[in-house]
C-alpha cells in the first residue's frame, strides 16, 4: 500500500485519458479555442496499461477514467478493455454525450459506476454553460445508462447566481429515479475565472433543501469525498462535495495521472512526477510514485485553507481543470 507522510493509504487512481472535450464548460476550459495536447505526448494504450499495472501492484484497487471527455479518444474501447483485465473496480467520469457509442464496451468491461457531469436541467442554460447544443443528447444518454443498469451519479457544479436556483429541481429528480445527485462547490483552477463570492457552500445548499424536505444523513466511509443524504420516499439520494468550505483531506486515498503521464498527489498539488518520461526511458516508475505520494501536503495541496474569502484565482499554482482530469 502506498502511504504518505500523514499515514494515509492510497488505493484509488484517477487516470485522465485526454484533455480533449466536445463541450466548453468555462469552469473547466480556459478558452473556447484551446490547444489540446498532441497525441504523441499522451500516454498510449499499452503505456496506460503498464503504468496502471504498476499502481495495482502497489495496492490500487479502484481506477476511475476521466478527461476532458475520456470517450473522445478513438482508442477508448481498447484502453478500457486493457484495464478491465486488472484486478480493480473500474469507473468513469463523462459528460455522457458519446455514451451511446460505447455502452456495450462499458458493459463488457464491467464498469461499476458512471459519474455524469450535468450542471443544469435547462436546455438554454446548458448551451450557455457548455457553449454547445447537446442537452437533449445528454439527457437521452443518461436515460440509456440508467436503463442499462449502470449506477449513475450526476455531478452538478453549483455556482452562486448561475445555477443554485436549480438545486431543488435536481432534488426532485431523485424522487422517481435511483440516481445520486452530487452538488459540488465551485473550485479554482487556472483560467476558470473563479472568485470566492461564487462559492455556494454545502451548508447553504443543505439549508435550501431542508426548507422543502426532511433529510437524513447516510453513513459514510473514511475515504468518502461526499456527504450523503436521503429523503424518505425518494428512490435516489443526494450528496455534497465540499472541497472549499469543508475539505475531506484527512481521509484522502486518491492519486491522479494526467493524460500526458504526469502524476499529481492532489487535485491542487503544484508538484508533478513525470511517469511517462521515465517509462519511455526504460526506468522504473515505482520510486517516483512512492516519492510523489510521500510528499503529499496535509490538505488542499498546501495552497489554501477553508478561509478562502481572500483567495484569488491567480494565487493558485495549478493547471486548468481539463488538463488535470475531472
Amino acid at each position: 500500500m502506498i502511504e504518505d507522510s500523514h499515514h494515509r493509504k492510497h488505493d484509488y487512481l484517477r487516470i485522465s485519458l485526454t484533455d480533449v472535450c466536445n463541450l466548453r464548460c468555462f469552469y473547466c476550459m480556459p478558452e473556447e479555442s484551446y490547444d489540446f495536447t498532441p497525441m504523441k505526448h499522451l500516454m498510449q494504450p499499452e503505456e496506460i496499461e503498464k503504468i496502471a499495472k504498476t499502481f495495482v501492484d502497489l495496492g490500487v484497487t479502484k481506477i476511475r477514467l476521466t478527461g476532458g471527455e475520456p470517450m473522445a479518444r478513438k482508442d477508448f474501447g481498447d484502453i478500457l478493455l486493457r484495464l478491465a483485465k486488472l484486478p480493480v473496480s473500474l469507473h468513469l467520469t463523462t459528460n455522457a454525450t458519446l455514451l451511446s457509442q460505447y455502452i456495450n464496451v462499458l458493459k463488457e468491461a464491467n464498469v461499476g459506476s458512471l459519474n455524469i457531469s450535468l450542471d443544469t436541467l435547462s436546455s438554454e442554460k446548458f448551451q450557455f454553460l457548455t457553449r454547445r447544443d447537446k442537452f437533449d443528447l445528454t439527457m437521452q444518454n443518461i436515460r440509456l445508462a440508467m436503463d442499462s443498469g449502470f449506477n449513475v451519479k450526476i455531478n452538478m457544479v453549483v455556482m452562486r447566481t448561475l445555477n443554485e436556483n436549480e438545486i431543488l429541481d435536481f432534488i426532485k429528480w431523485t424522487r422517481d429515479e435511483p440516481i445520486e445527485v452530487r452538488f459540488i462547490e465551485f473550485m479554482p483552477f487556472a483560467g476558470n475565472r473563479w472568485t470566492s463570492n461564487q462559492v455556494f457552500s454545502w451548508k447553504e445548499m443543505l439549508a435550501l433543501i431542508e426548507e422543502q424536505y426532511q433529510v437524513f444523513p447516510l453513513t459514510g466511509e473514511l475515504n468518502d469525498t461526499a456527504k450523503k443524504y436521503k429523503i424518505n420516499g425518494h428512490k435516489g439520494s443526494f450528496a455534497f462535495i465540499s472541497t472549499m468550505s469543508a475539505p475531506f483531506c484527512a481521509g484522502c486515498n486518491r492519486m491522479r495521472l494526467t493524460a500526458d503521464g504526469k502524476m499529481k498527489n492532489c487535485l491542487f498539488s503544484k508538484d508533478e512526477s513525470d511517469l511517462l518520461k521515465a517509462l519511455r526511458n526504460g526506468e522504473s516508475i515505482t520510486p517516483l510514485i512512492v516519492q510523489n505520494v510521500w510528499g503529499k501536503a496535509e490538505s488542499l495541496g498546501g495552497q489554501f485553507n477553508t478561509n478562502f474569502s481572500d483567495l484569488k484565482n491567480e494565487d493558485i499554482e495549478n493547471r486548468s481543470m481539463i488538463s488535470i482530469g475531472g
